[in-house]
C-alpha cells in the first residue's frame, strides 16, 4: 500500500471540514488547491459528507480527499466506495482499520493515551491521529506520551484544538508529520462561498508552517 503521508512534499496542515451542502465541495477543493493545498478531511458529520468526497474524487482528482470521523464499519465502507483516498478517525476500532487495510486505503487511526499508542504498534500502525490534542494535554503531553514508543518511529497528525496560533508548537515537534485544522474553512465560509477568504487564509498558514 502507499504511504500517503510520507511525501516530503506534503503540506504541514490538513484542512478539517465540516460541510453541510454537497454543492459547495468543489468549489472548495479548487479554492484550497489555488492556495497550495492538495489534501483535505470531510468529516462524517453531517448528511452531505459521503457524497461531498465523492463529487472531490471524481470532480478534482488533484484533490486528495479523506474521510474524517470514520466510527463504524458502515461509514468506513461508505468512505471507501465513495473514492476517499484515505481516512481518519478519533478513536482506534482495529475492525475499521482492517477494512481501510484490505482495501488498501491508507488509515490513520486516532489515539489519545500511551495503552491507545500501544494497541496501535500491536497492529502495526506507524501514523496516528492524536485527538483531541489541546484537551488531552497539548504539545507538553504528546511528546511525554511519545517518549516510550520512540523506537517505533511513530508520527502523528494533531487535531482537535488546533489554530493558527498554536500549530507552529506541534510542527516543531519531530514526531509530527502535519496538524489538522478546521480553521481553514469554517463551515459558516463554506456555506457563505467565501473562496477567495479560505484561499487566502489557507496560503497564509501554509507559508508560516514552511517557517518551521
Amino acid at each position: 500500500m502507499k504511504d500517503l503521508f510520507s511525501s516530503p512534499n506534503n503540506p504541514l496542515i490538513m484542512p478539517v471540514i465540516v460541510i453541510n451542502d454537497a454543492e459547495k465541495a468543489i468549489p472548495l477543493a479548487e479554492a484550497l488547491l489555488e492556495a497550495g493545498m492538495d489534501w483535505i478531511e470531510i468529516t462524517l458529520r453531517t448528511d452531505s459528507a459521503i457524497e461531498a468526497i465523492e463529487r472531490i474524487a471524481k470532480s478534482v482528482p488533484e484533490m486528495r480527499v479523506g474521510a474524517g470521523t470514520v466510527l463504524t464499519e458502515t461509514l468506513a465502507q461508505k468512505s471507501i466506495d465513495a473514492g476517499a483516498s484515505f481516512g481518519l478517525a478519533p478513536g482506534l476500532s482495529l475492525t475499521i482499520v482492517d477494512l481501510f487495510k484490505s482495501a488498501q486505503v491508507p488509515f490513520i487511526p486516532g489515539v489519545c493515551t500511551p495503552t491507545d499508542i500501544t494497541s496501535a504498534t500491536e497492529h502495526g500502525i506507524r501514523k496516528l491521529k492524536f485527538f483531541p490534542a489541546e484537551a488531552s494535554g497539548g504539545v507538553t503531553f504528546l511528546k511525554s506520551a511519545n517518549a516510550p514508543f520512540k523506537s517505533f518511529g511513530i508520527t502523528y497528525c494533531p487535531t482537535g484544538g488546533i489554530n493558527d496560533m498554536n500549530m507552529v508548537d506541534y510542527l516543531r515537534l519531530p514526531e509530527v508529520f502535519t496538524v489538522g485544522g478546521s480553521w481553514l474553512a469554517t463551515p459558516d465560509q463554506i456555506s457563505e462561498g467565501q473562496w477567495k477568504i479560505i484561499t487566502e487564509q489557507t496560503r497564509t498558514a501554509l507559508a508560516k508552517a514552511k517557517q518551521v
